[in-house]
């Protein structure tokens, strides 16, 4: 049976900015980074210990990226301390944490304009 979601795809125009994003503002570690052709790699970043990453990839590679959007929720212990955490590490947010019945959450943007949601 399935023991977890490997990769989910999020297309980036510049793939080491992206890589950037994602280690130094966002804190995720690479797990693979491996030669793609003469101008990409196959980039996998993730939280330490995790069995999902998120698979960086250039939209160069895929005609039709401007149709695939991820849709990505990141689950965390304390949304407010994470919210002022990689707020102040330049991560933008579109708006403060909101608390619902379901829980703490608060939605930021990668360096391409991609939206995630960061729950708990």
């Amino acid at each position: 049976m399935i023991n977890h979601i490997a990769t989910a795809a999020v297309y980036v125009a510049d793939q080491q900015r992206a890589k950037a994003f994602w280690v130094e503002k966002i804190g995720f570690k690479v797990i693979a980074e491996y030669p793609m052709g003469p101008y990409a790699t196959w980039l996998e970043v993730g939280p330490a210990g995790a069995a999902s990453r998120l698979v960086i990839y250039p939209r160069a590679l895929m005609e039709d990226w401007h149709e695939k959007r991820p849709s990505v929720v990141f689950l965390c212990e304390d949304v407010q301390a994470a919210y002022d955490t990689l707020k102040a590490r330049g991560v933008v947010f579109q708006g403060e944490p909101q608390q619902m019945q379901w829980g703490t959450y608060t939605t930021f943007q990668d360096e391409d304009g991609n939206s995630f949601l960061l729950k708990q």
